[in-house]
């Protein structure tokens, strides 16, 4: 929870609940009642955080990856992927499963209220999500990278539901195994097709069939942690 990793950079850097409830401006006893009740911390409260403490790194406060203080290491990064009917959601509580250990999208779609998640992300004024996983691959490279977190929304009608063009989260049956991966979504010259195409170029295009797409999701967000040159 991000309210339990204030609290840890609060204990880290010695500094009195007081003292930090002060500088922010909060009334007093609300970031310690926060911490020790892990309930959430509002937007604005987080935006206030970052700005009047540097060192303090967003990518770990939001998410638990990576190092707790900014160092030359570490450079987080959040690029976010909106239509034009996207409204921005001020605070929502975003929950990141680990899809290894729940083996598959359509399993997560189909029962994401009962499972549980490793954790759940706050960043505010994104579009609404349902969820969010952690990227494996290249395919997407260079505006995805292995281990970068990507935040999507279910789409639960796939014959109908489709924006061509945007980037999505997918689940394709191949025999009886699921196949996982992001693309872009086009148009195909095959009936019954979609095309699928990747942001790296050393990657061809690929036509299959819609009735193989188990589970979709059109991808809102996306988190990075690089090295720093």
């Amino acid at each position: 929870m991000v309210s339990i990793r204030v609290g840890e950079y609060i204990e880290a850097k010695g500094i009195s609940y007081y003292a930090f409830e002060n500088k922010l401006g909060a009334s007093r006893g609300s970031i310690s009642k926060a911490v020790k009740d892990c309930k959430s911390i509002g937007s604005n409260v987080l935006e206030k955080i970052l700005l009047l403490y540097p060192d303090l790194n967003p990518a770990w406060l939001l998410t638990g990856v990576g190092s707790m203080l900014i160092t030359n290491d570490a450079a987080p990064a959040v690029t976010t992927f909106r239509l034009k009917t996207d409204r921005a959601v001020e605070s929502q509580q975003i929950p990141l499963y680990d899809l290894e250990a729940i083996a598959g999208l359509v399993p997560l779609f189909g029962d994401s209220r009962n499972l549980q998640p490793i954790d759940h992300i706050s960043i505010p004024n994104l579009p609404k999500c349902d969820g969010a996983v952690y990227v494996t691959g290249d395919s997407m490279y260079p505006l995805l990278q292995s281990g970068d977190i990507v935040m999507y929304k279910i789409i639960e009608d796939i014959l109908n539901g489709i924006f061509w063009g945007e980037m999505y989260l997918l689940g394709i049956a191949m025999g009886d195994e699921e196949y996982i991966t992001v693309k872009y979504i086009q148009q195909s010259d095959k009936e019954g097709c979609i095309r699928l195409r990747s942001h790296n170029p050393q990657h061809q295009d690929k036509d299959v069939a819609i009735n193989k797409i188990r589970a979709l999701a059109l991808i809102k967000a996306s988190i990075r942690i690089s090295a720093m040159k």
